[in-house]
């Protein structure tokens, strides 16, 4: 059996569709078979990041209607050994979308995957419960901003109560910011969360040009958010990877190392 991730986040704007065709792509990369499940009914954009909007004839909404089979549905990455995209409706409205028959299409999956990673919708409404009701953890994705960390902090209380283990990734990190006091500290934000850290991802302007190219950035070697995103997958897969140097500054890198070692990653 495989593992069903959910990758969300408490508001939009944050990276969590960028961090979830990363993941999952960083994930084939490592040898796995790995199903991207677009879970963001009427705003789905995944298929965007992943360069694969032109394969899509069918979405999820199509296999749970019995209006096609799960294989006509499923979009194959040939950029990837086992890597597989299944899209969302643009059109149909998420709150038609059967809780149930949503849980019961990522139990089939989950045997066929060794990892099932489901772009969430943003919010603690309809969308999450939805894509969350068959996951067996979460990743939620902030920035050092106040705001999407209260909002974060909102979603993993209804993780709590959802009884789903929950970590987090925090995005965009620009340490001058930090340092000039523009942007929360990780230290702070890990404080104010009480979650788990998964990841770090860096502030990189390669992503914004990769996501329009519909290249994900673990494919860039030189991308360092791309390095991050391979570093989560690992994670992800058991390995204690240590987080890497953000910056030549070693009273930050070494906050960073602590953190981490804290949070037995």
């Amino acid at each position: 059996m495989g593992e069903v991730i959910v990758i969300t986040s408490g508001k939009g704007g944050v990276g969590k569709t960028t961090s979830a065709a990363n993941i999952g792509c960083a994930l084939a990369k490592e040898g796995k078979k790995v199903m991207l499940l677009d879970a963001d009914v009427g705003l789905r954009n995944l298929d965007i990041i992943m360069g694969l909007d032109n394969s899509v004839v069918f979405d999820f909404s199509d296999v749970l209607d019995e209006n096609c089979r799960l294989r006509q549905a499923v979009v194959r990455d040939k950029r990837f050994d086992g890597l597989y995209f299944l899209a969302a409706s643009q059109t149909k409205d998420k709150n038609e979308i059967d809780i149930e028959k949503m849980k019961m299409l990522t139990d089939e999956l989950k045997e066929s995957y060794d990892y099932v990673i489901i772009d969430c919708a943003a919010g603690i409404e309809h969308g999450f419960q939805m894509a969350c009701e068959g996951a067996d953890r979460a990743i939620v994705v902030a920035t050092p901003e106040i705001t999407s960390v209260r909002d974060a902090d909102r979603v993993l209380a209804r993780l709590e109560v959802l009884g789903k283990k929950a970590e987090i990734v925090i995005n965009r990190v620009k340490l001058s910011a930090i340092r000039r006091g523009g942007a929360l500290g990780i230290d702070e934000i890990i404080e104010l969360l009480a979650a788990d850290l998964i990841g770090i991802v860096p502030d990189d302007d390669s992503i914004i040009a990769a996501a329009n190219k519909g290249e994900p950035a673990v494919l860039n070697k030189s991308s360092r958010a791309g390095q991050a995103y391979t570093n989560i997958a690992k994670r992800i897969m058991g390995e204690k990877v240590p987080v890497m140097d953000l910056e030549d500054d070693r009273s930050i890198g070494f906050k960073l190392k602590r953190l981490f070692s804290r949070k037995a990653i």
